[in-house]
């Protein structure tokens, strides 16, 4: 398409109603192609299926011809819309999710959590206050949720260096505990 567009409203048009066709033509191929890959990728997962009973060298091959056929329809697909990726440009580092904590405004119970001996088990000298590990719970507790924080006391010997921690009480696995109504916080 030429730089200037003409002042004829008529030809725009014809212009806009051309760009429609081929745009229309374009999704249909690319419609065409996303529907070729996926059922190469029907075949090829058949195949794969069929090849994992018997090693037959003859599925061997049309599966490795299978996935080079897939593997350059995707490549043309991507390149049709955009979605290429440009080696010169740097992924982002992928980043771990956190939760976000609880909101401030919910009351809290505290349980500390002590080491079980108040001196090291590996030499015996005297422990000093390292830090802590804390997790919070959600609980429902009669229409009203509170937080249940578990705070784990880290100490570590003064004499040997050993770290000392009481165990992590055990929490509910998945979904809503049937007895305490609770919800896992992680």
């Amino acid at each position: 398409m030429s730089s200037s567009l003409p002042d004829d409203i008529n030809a725009l048009k014809r212009l806009l109603a051309e760009q429609e066709a081929l745009n229309r033509a374009l999704l249909e191929k690319l419609n065409e192609r996303e529907r070729e890959i996926d059922h190469l990728q029907a075949q090829l997962d058949k195949l794969r299926r069929m090849n994992f009973g018997s090693r037959s060298e003859k599925v061997s091959r049309r599966i490795a011809q299978m996935e080079a056929d897939l593997k350059a329809l995707q490549k043309e697909s991507d390149t049709l819309t955009g979605r290429v990726d440009d080696p010169a440009v740097q992924r982002p580092l992928r980043q771990t999710r956190t939760r976000k904590p609880f909101p401030e405004s919910l009351p809290r119970d505290e349980k500390r959590l002590l080491p079980a001996a108040s001196c090291c088990p590996e030499c015996g000298g005297s422990l000093s206050y390292l830090g802590e590990d804390a997790a919070e719970q959600l609980e429902l507790m009669r229409s009203a949720f509170r937080v249940i924080r578990t705070v784990r006391e880290k100490h570590a010997c003064t004499q040997c260096d050993a770290i000392v921690q009481a165990p992590a009480p055990s929490r509910p696995s998945s979904g809503v505990s049937q007895d305490r109504g609770c919800w896992p916080a992680c």
